[in-house]
């Protein structure tokens, strides 16, 4: 849906409760998935600056149970979710939610936003933050076209994609779907309920989970990379050093 007369689409999209929320100041909800194996600055600094752009009430840190489309992560998910839950801890508007932990099997995003949806309720607006690498990827994900009924997609364009100064360079099926939805700023993403698509203006910290486990593995000091709780949480389990 393009940027112009948003306002005015929005009746036919949502029913008049949902419209009244909007112009009462509806709130946003930022749901930020992801293996998190493990979690590092890169990321916190990312969410940090989307919840202060886009005006999130709150923002969701997923930790990816099952992975469909990748190698299974380093660390358990039980171990990965209590990272987070250590790296996010005195920030009131990052919230751990564990329901991929707790998931049997395959783990699907489409899952975790249809549940998300009728737990909150028509009148909340949720925004998937999501990489733009993994975003070029989108029309692999399971049910991936029922996402956009579902959310707004905030995409974090990392160093060296291309995605954010050309938006041409999607699959042409992915290309083809976004055709009209891209949002030119993070206003537009208040007006609608889902089906937007935003590439968010944050610092890149060119900062990956992989180096760190190779740092944690050699030996090498990982601080100023992620915060000191996680750090000593992985010295403690003994992850990523091939001791557990």
């Amino acid at each position: 849906m393009p940027d112009s007369g948003l306002k005015g689409t929005v009746s036919a999209l949502w029913h008049s409760e949902s419209v009244q929320a909007i112009e009462s100041g509806v709130p946003l909800v930022g749901i930020f998935g992801g293996t998190f194996d493990p979690i590092h600055n890169g990321h916190l600094r990312v969410a940090e600056e989307i919840a202060e752009t886009i005006g999130l009430r709150e923002l969701r840190f997923v930790p990816a149970g099952i992975p469909r489309l990748r190698h299974a992560p380093a660390a358990s998910l039980q171990h990965r979710a209590a990272i987070v839950g250590l790296a996010i801890r005195g920030n009131s508007r990052f919230v751990l939610d564990e329901r991929e932990v707790r998931r049997h099997g395959v783990s699907y995003s489409v899952e975790s936003l249809r549940e998300l949806r009728r737990e909150m309720g028509e009148c909340v607006i949720l925004c998937f933050i999501i990489g733009a690498d993994a975003f070029m990827k989108l029309a692999d994900w399971h049910s991936w076209r029922e996402l956009f009924g579902l959310c707004h997609f905030i995409i974090v364009a990392r160093p060296g994609y291309a995605l954010a100064s050309n938006r041409y360079a999607l699959p042409q099926e992915l290309e083809d779907e976004c055709a009209q939805r891209w949002a030119s700023s993070a206003d537009s993403l208040k007006y609608t309920p889902s089906g937007l698509v935003f590439i968010a203006p944050t610092t890149l910290l060119d900062i990956s989970a992989t180096s760190i486990r190779a740092h944690i593995a050699a030996g090498k000091s990982v601080r100023y990379l992620m915060p000191d709780a996680a750090i000593d949480y992985i010295a403690a389990n003994h992850l990523y050093s091939g001791g557990g």
